[in-house]
């Protein structure tokens, strides 16, 4: 490549990326999941728009893993294991069990209602079995749901890739139309303890690590960190495990150690997963073809329905069943099994193997993908404001990047004053926090004001908090029970217990 070929392709990169990075906020305004719109200006970009021509399917298939993998391990270093620790067998048992319930389904209704060979049809049903980890987490993140509702699916979300992405090997390589079980139970049992025992000791031995290497750089840490994300996921796959398992748990593990700079790499990290994100949904935009999706739109409908409304639905009922998982909640699981880049990557198997119709099944999955995050994520909230799951006095953890809470290693909360809270005309030395947990500003009316001791609540009013993780349950504790009774609360025998499983508050 020449210098002026260089320049060429930087302009036309950052241009893009900057386009992606408009798109993103455009669509965070609108309430769409924004790889929408990456699709889109991938697609706008390409052969039939502005002219970028890319059919290398197997770099696709190569740099869409590799963005996966940086997106799983910034989803694992942003989930707390304290939301996620009791999650681990009902999203084990979704990410596994589900998954080949999800397959049977999904694939007997392509197979009777479009008339799809078993073996088409089990590989479509694979591949579009997974829900994306992208998609759920920069949309439930969003939401004021229950920690454990939001937990569970993000656990699912982390690890499912990994079974299905075996079943897509699996159905992109035999000859037969089902393949023997056993040895298809026997890779997906090495592959996930493999690669999940590389996983926490690679994030084990990062934590240690850094925690005892002093670095000559502060910007080394966030990098160091990510790195052994990395790490993690190569020596899975190199060792024929899974690497996406590898590195979602290496993040997990990392991300809930008490590492130096934690807000800095916490930033670095979620800059290179959006990074990678719109890489990845880009270039899949540039892979597909348009003129070839409008004879998808019809098969897309029909199998998007299916695993919506049959698949999706029967295999969360049957996993969590043994869970005793409130109805609303398995509702609200079903709904938010988002599809996402992990599918469209999956298709570029089949396609790299050339299977009989991996076109059309890339194209059938581009067009379900689309239209099914434009029907899913934006009803989400109203989903669960239908169902009850919407706590309207819930706290709700924000990201403010200028506070030095790492060196204090506290969290910055906001929390709500709803209509008929008995918070309302409550003074701020009344609520009793626990030290050093303190109200430290209150939005009222679009104004701010820095509270004094004698200051007022009012319904309406948005407090932030500052409270260590120490204090921070008995802080929300205390908050429920004034905001239920009143400053007498606990005279009143209301100590701010969570709500019963099953409760709804509002909708």
């Amino acid at each position: 490549m020449t210098l002026p070929e260089l320049y060429v392709t930087l302009l036309i990169a950052g241009t893009v990326l900057l386009a992606s990075i408009a798109a993103a906020r455009t669509a965070h305004r609108v309430g769409l999941p924004s790889l929408l719109l990456f699709l889109a200006v991938g697609i706008v970009a390409g052969e039939d728009g502005l002219g970028l021509r890319f059919d290398d399917v197997q770099l696709a298939q190569a740099l869409g893993t590799a963005a996966l993998a940086v997106i799983l391990v910034e989803g694992g270093l942003t989930t707390r294991w304290s939301d996620v620790r009791r999650l681990v067998a009902p999203a084990g048992v979704l990410a596994t069990v589900g998954v080949f319930l999800s397959v049977l389904v999904t694939a007997s209704g392509a197979h009777w209602l479009l008339g799809l060979d078993w073996n088409v049809a089990l590989l479509l049903g694979a591949i579009v079995s997974s829900t994306d980890s992208a998609a759920v987490f920069s949309v439930l993140r969003a939401l004021p749901l229950p920690r454990k509702l939001t937990g569970l699916v993000e656990a699912e979300s982390g690890f499912n890739d990994a079974p299905t992405i075996i079943l897509v090997l699996v159905f992109s390589t035999t000859t037969s139309d089902v393949p023997a079980i056993g040895p298809l139970l026997g890779s997906l049992l090495f592959q996930l303890a493999v690669g999940g025992a590389l996983g926490v000791l690679t994030g084990l031995l990062g934590a240690v690590a850094l925690r005892h290497i002093a670095l000559p750089a502060t910007g080394l840490y966030p990098l160091a960190t990510v790195g052994f994300g990395i790490t993690a996921f190569a020596a899975a796959g190199a060792a024929g495990a899974s690497g996406i398992i590898a590195a979602y748990l290496s993040g997990l593990v990392l991300g809930n150690s008490q590492l130096p700079h934690r807000a800095a790499t916490r930033s670095f990290a979620e800059g290179a997963g959006w990074l990678a994100q719109i890489g990845l949904f880009v270039m899949l935009g540039l892979l597909v073809d348009p003129s070839e999706l409008s004879g998808a739109v019809l098969p897309a409908l029909v199998v998007g329905l299916v695993l919506l409304l049959v698949a999706r639905p029967v295999s969360v009922l049957l996993c969590l069943l043994p869970f005793r998982t409130p109805w609303r909640q398995q509702a609200f699981i079903s709904w938010a099994g988002l599809r996402g880049a992990v599918p469209i990557v999956l298709t570029t198997f089949p396609v790299v193997e050339d299977v009989p119709h991996a076109r059309e099944i890339l194209n059938i999955v581009f067009v379900l993908v689309a239209l099914f995050t434009l029907l899913q994520g934006p009803t989400l909230p109203a989903v669960a404001r239908r169902l009850g799951l919407v706590r309207t006095d819930a706290l709700r953890e924000i990201q403010v990047e200028t506070a030095p809470l790492d060196v204090l290693d506290a969290d910055l909360l906001t929390v709500s004053i709803p209509e008929g809270s008995q918070l309302h005309g409550v003074a701020v030395f009344e609520l009793r926090l626990p030290p050093p947990a303190v109200v430290t500003l209150i939005v009222r009316e679009g104004a701010t004001l820095v509270p004094d001791r004698d200051t007022v609540l009012r319904a309406g009013d948005e407090l932030l908090l500052i409270a260590t993780p120490e204090t921070r349950e008995d802080a929300e504790r205390r908050l429920r029970a004034i905001g239920r009774r009143g400053k007498l609360a606990r005279w009143l025998g209301e100590i701010g217990a969570p709500e019963p499983e099953g409760t709804t508050t509002g909708g």
